[in-house]
């Protein structure tokens, strides 16, 4: 059976009561302490026992905030792409509109540092569902995640809309990968009404390429032979850009 999710909704003038306000206040505090024991010790760490502990409360007690521990992980990580989106979209608009070329890098860069300042944040969002159940309710993760890419896919549909770069025909997209970037497209919610598979092709190809690149740096994959990962991280946007028909500038240039 599905739970619900933790939420709570203001009254119909807009306002919350003194209760409602103390609600408030307590989940925050419930999630607050969820994602610094999710940093400490991992996902395996997050559990109502303990967070009911450190806050003097019975476990039993926390239900009254949420469903279970299924429901507050999918709050948190929904608080966390959020947080994301809010700082790759605060990199964007430090851009001037017109700058798409700026824009792109600035949002990329932004993305790179967030991720390997949130290491443990980043490898519950991005990394597999180990621990939810099945049948856990992730609408508000997903609908959240879709927020922190729509950045990327609008500045994406600039370059379209320009034609920066040549589009694959769409009778040049193999027939077993047409489902697969279809299925990309809706669940990450590129649903620009005109997009071709072509286009699907190239955006999936160049968000693999460089989420490759952040993954090998948090999880450290290349820790035993490279210290610093931001060089490869620049060559392959900068490869990328070129592939883009997008003007690449060196941090700090851009």
């Amino acid at each position: 059976m599905t739970k619900p999710p933790v939420t709570s909704e203001p009254r119909a003038g807009g306002t919350l009561s003194r209760r409602e306000r103390v609600r408030e206040a307590t989940l925050a505090e419930i999630k607050e302490i969820a994602r610094r024991h999710l940093v400490e010790f991992g996902v395996v760490g997050v559990s109502l026992r303990a967070i009911a502990r450190e806050m003097g409360m019975t476990a039993p007690g926390l239900y009254r905030y949420v469903p279970g521990i299924d429901a507050l992980l999918v709050s948190i990580t929904a608080d966390m792409y959020e947080e994301l989106a809010d700082v790759v979209a605060a990199a964007d608009a430090d851009v001037p509109a017109a700058d798409t070329d700026g824009r792109i890098l600035a949002s990329l860069r932004a993305f790179r540092t967030w991720a390997i300042t949130h290491q443990a944040e980043f490898s519950v969002m991005f990394g597999p569902r180990t621990r939810l159940d099945p049948e856990a309710d992730i609408s508000r993760a997903l609908e959240a995640g879709r927020r922190f890419g729509s950045t990327f896919f609008t500045l994406f549909d600039h370059l379209v809309s320009e034609e920066r770069f040549p589009v694959p025909p769409d009778e040049a997209v193999p027939d077993a990968l047409r489902p697969e970037l279809r299925s990309f497209a809706d669940t990450v919610g590129f649903t620009s009404p005109d997009i071709s598979e072509g286009a699907v092709m190239v955006l999936t190809a160049c968000w693999v390429r460089l989420y490759g690149v952040v993954c090998m740096e948090v999880f450290q994959h290349l820790s035993f032979v490279v210290r610093d990962m931001e060089p490869f991280f620049e060559s392959e946007l900068q490869n990328m850009a070129k592939d883009l028909g997008v003007r690449y500038a060196p941090p700090g240039r851009q």
